[in-house]
């Protein structure tokens, strides 16, 4: 088995982006919210994979694609400096999610990050259709 082009790596990352969007569109709907949140930065974090890929750059931990999309995305003007943040801000949301037992976030709050993870999500298909 052949290994796997570029272009079909970014297109593997796009559709787990698109996935775990749905996921956390769904799990929102039925009242899942820490499952939400969880699926929603996992929808970014593919989408900022699949931008690091297009630009040459594998990643694998969520520390480095944090880094990196940072570091070659937004301080070269490629993308809008608000990507960072709600990168950031639904990683950290993701942490609690998934690791503080207390951690009970209010529907509001979950429903803006599923919303942030659909536009992050829409500015990285914009950006890579623009290559």
């Amino acid at each position: 088995m052949n290994a796997p082009s570029r272009l079909e790596e970014v297109r593997a990352e796009l559709l787990r982006a698109e996935r775990s969007l749905q996921a956390a569109q769904s799990l929102f709907a039925q009242g899942f919210l820490e499952d939400s949140l969880s699926r929603a930065y996992y929808a970014i974090l593919h989408a900022a994979r699949a931008a690091l890929l297009a630009e040459g750059l594998e990643v694998s931990s969520h520390r480095s694609v944090r880094r990196l999309f940072g570091l070659h995305l937004i301080k070269t003007n490629k993308l809008d400096v608000r990507l960072a943040k709600i990168l950031a801000e639904e990683q950290d949301d993701r942490f609690l999610a998934d690791y503080d037992a207390w951690f009970h976030p209010e529907r509001e709050r979950v429903e803006k990050r599923v919303t942030e993870a659909a536009e992050f999500l829409a500015a990285i298909k914009g950006f890579l259709q623009q290559r």
